[in-house]
């Protein structure tokens, strides 16, 4: 323990919850609250609390690894790092740049994500970069820069949430995804407001809700539309805040009026008295917000489905103003951070576009290259992942786990086994790592010091708490060692507060800019909020936590309807498989489940898959409670046992999507994707379910 207490924060989800790292007798490292930061005022989640199993070298890698013979071995730092530039070298050399891509990860630091992208256009060349973000923000992103010019998670603290006077979850079981921000929601009715929850699932979160709507998977547009709908027609409509700080509303007005409460209960379930609720319990206070989640963000028009939510809070004059407003719960512990420094296809940092020349000339100048010499944008992360093996021949991957979180998994498994070269960086042997031809073992969030941006825009300091075991690097110096065999020497520095420095003069000017943001600051302060642009001879410049109460980032300062209109999923059930298919998280186990599933406290509670269902389904399957059944889709089988529960819509089963093996739910899951944000089709699809037999004990589990 290089100090007694360690300030630090939670290596999960984008609450990035703060802790203390503090000595443990006996040796090691246990969490211990930090009561003073007030995202989670001291509250912790079991994952966050059992984060220090992860340090023992009995569960994570500690040498590189090299494929010999078809079989991984120990290797040397200097054997692996010479075998995956010369792999590199001769691939560009045979097929172009172009046949390197880079795949990154919303858990990477803000430091860690900046350097990917600068080695991937600067030292390989390549167009093809993507991360697994792509796979969970991206709907939400992209629509809400066209209807406010800027995508930052929440445009608001999440202190402001138990002050308002109706919140709309829609598609969110944070008491399971981000348990310490369920008291956001408990102070919230508390203080006499509403809290609508919007699930096809009873979770634990809809049991809080004043109010809780089931509408059927894929149908969260139509109920968006149908309440616009009755917003309109009970003549609830803000119009001097319409006239004076939107445009485009004619439009999105008349897309909505072709939805009418009838219809609209006909295609989601939802019953016209609980539509008309809900419009009554959202536009009765002065105050609202939406905020959105995986539900109806992970589908092939999730970019719409947003989008029309944006138009219910403008058309009622809920963004821009305090207290109101729509918010995306980002869900990667630095999903926000990870999306906006130039790991995505399309992307440079400061969240600058990579096809606007202003953008590439002055990250060009900031890196000493050619702005000309820069790549443009590539695939997006299920695209590189299908083209893995044809004109894709090899892949550089940091803190992702695609084997088990991509869509239509088994697929993507054989994509990546069809490589001529596959180089993972992880902490453990993930599922994806066991495929590499190399893997480079890497430091985890208390061996390091870097930044996260958490879910509220707001920019953290990590702090290094203990040494790394012997053998292990950090990410920046595997880009480092990198860059100088492939012939850049220089501008891949491995001190983590030299390449922060780097970060906040190529994102200064742009829509996340941190340059006014430092190390110092950090250290002294409880994050602070981006943009939070740098003021000549002051180094105090205030961050923003509350955005668009003047003007929205659009040229003209208004927001923008989207003229949006229902469509079916891309998978609709029919007779050969006639259920929907739904997928989400389990309290105990996050994202791949790669970290969480090494800790025996986390597997004691979450031990393996299931596929929870209704009991009318179970009835007509023949199946009972704990029975193996099979979920079987048009791109695999999966076997799970049933867990019986009135909590599901009888036209839908739902599966926690953690494990691999036989009970790897994305085996599963449709990778249709949307036209706009390339997000596949994660939350609903058509499958049938089959009784196999009795319990198996088992099923799903996977050895660490």
């Amino acid at each position: 323990m290089e100090n007694s207490v360690t300030p630090t924060h939670c290596p999960y989800c984008a609450l990035q919850c703060g802790m203390n790292l503090t000595p443990a007798p006996g040796g090691g490292v246990e969490v211990t609250e930090r009561a003073d930061f007030p995202v989670n005022r001291g509250a912790l989640c079991g994952k966050g609390r059992t984060a220090p199993a992860l340090l023992s070298s009995r569960v994570r890698l500690t040498s590189p690894l090299v494929r010999r013979a078809g079989v991984l071995e120990p290797a040397t730092w200097d054997e692996a790092l010479e075998r995956i530039a010369g792999g590199f070298s001769r691939i560009r050399a045979e097929h172009g740049p172009d046949a390197c891509a880079v795949f990154g990860g919303g858990g990477l630091t803000n430091e860690k994500a900046y350097a990917l992208g600068k080695f991937a256009r600067v030292v390989l060349g390549t167009s093809q970069i993507d991360y697994n973000g792509r796979f969970c923000m991206s709907s939400a992103a992209a629509a809400g820069i066209k209807a406010f010019g800027l995508d930052r998670g929440l445009p608001f603290p999440l202190e402001d949430i138990p002050r308002t006077g109706c919140v709309i979850l829609v598609g969110s079981n944070l008491a399971e995804t981000m348990p310490p921000a369920l008291r956001y929601l408990t102070e919230l009715r508390a203080n006499g407001g509403k809290l609508i929850v919007i699930d096809p699932r009873r979770t634990r979160t809809a049991e809080q809700a004043d109010l809780h709507l089931a509408p059927r998977p894929g149908t969260d547009l139509a109920l968006a539309l149908g309440l616009l709908h009755l917003v309109v027609a009970e003549g609830r409509t803000d119009e001097e805040y319409i006239r004076d700080r939107t445009r485009g509303w004619e439009e999105a007005r008349a897309a909505a009026m072709a939805h009418w409460p009838e219809q609209v209960e006909r295609i989601t379930g939802v019953s016209v008295p609980q539509l008309r609720e809900t419009v009554r319990m959202f536009c009765e206070p002065s105050t609202a917000m939406v905020l959105t989640a995986r539900g109806p963000e992970q589908q092939s028009k999730g970019t719409d489905t947003v989008g029309a939510w944006i138009n219910l809070c403008l058309a009622t004059g809920r963004a821009g103003r305090p207290l109101s407003g729509y918010g995306c719960l980002t869900g990667q512990g630095n999903g926000q951070g990870g999306r906006e420094h130039g790991q995505k296809a399309d992307q440079l940092p400061g969240y600058r576009k990579l096809t606007d020349p202003a953008a590439r000339r002055h990250v060009a100048e900031v890196w000493g290259v050619d702005p000309d010499s820069l790549p443009g944008p590539g695939r997006s992360a299920y695209e590189l992942l299908d083209a893995l093996g044809t004109d894709i021949r090899s892949l550089l991957l940091m803190g992702s786990n695609p084997v088990v979180s991509a869509p239509r998994a088994a697929h993507v498994e054989e994509r990546l086994k069809s490589l001529d070269l596959l180089v993972v960086a992880d902490v453990v042997l993930s599922e994806t790592a066991a495929l590499a031809d190399v893997v480079l073992p890497v430091t985890q969030w208390a061996e390091e010091t870097g930044t996260t941006t958490n879910l509220e825009g707001r920019v953290l300091l990590r702090r290094r708490a203990v040494s790394p075991p012997d053998g292990v690097r950090s990410d920046l110096d595997v880009l480092h060692e990198l860059a100088d065999r492939l012939g850049v020497e220089k501008g891949f520095p491995t001190d983590p507060e030299e390449v922060f420095e780097e970060l906040r003069r190529a994102s200064a000017g742009g829509p996340a800019d941190y340059s006014g943001i430092t190390y110092r600051r950090l250290a002294e302060e409880a994050g602070v909020f981006w943009p939070c642009p740098a003021r000549p001879a002051h180094d105090d410049a205030p961050g923003t936590p509350r955005l668009f109460l003047d003007r929205f980032a659009t040229d003209d300062g208004r927001a923008n309807f989207v003229a949006v209109a229902h469509r079916p999923i891309a998978e609709e059930p029919d007779a050969e498989y006639p259920v929907l298919l739904t997928t989400g998280r389990v309290v105990a186990q996050y994202q791949s489940g790669a970290q969480t599933r090494r800790v025996d406290e986390l597997n004691t509670a979450a031990p393996g898959p299931f596929v929870e269902m209704h009991p009318r389904l179970a009835e007509r399957l023949g199946a009972l409670d704990g029975d193996t059944v099979a979920v079987v889709s048009r791109r695999g089988r999966a076997l799970a046992p049933a867990r019986v529960t009135t909590a599901i819509r009888p036209d839908t089963v739902f599966m926690p999507f953690h494990w691999p093996g036989e009970g790897r739910a994305n085996t599963l899951t449709n990778p249709a994707l949307d036209p706009t944000s390339r997000m596949p089709e994660f939350k609903a699809c058509a499958v049938r379910v089959e009784t196999v037999g009795p319990p198996a004990p088992g099923v799903g589990a996977v050895p660490h």
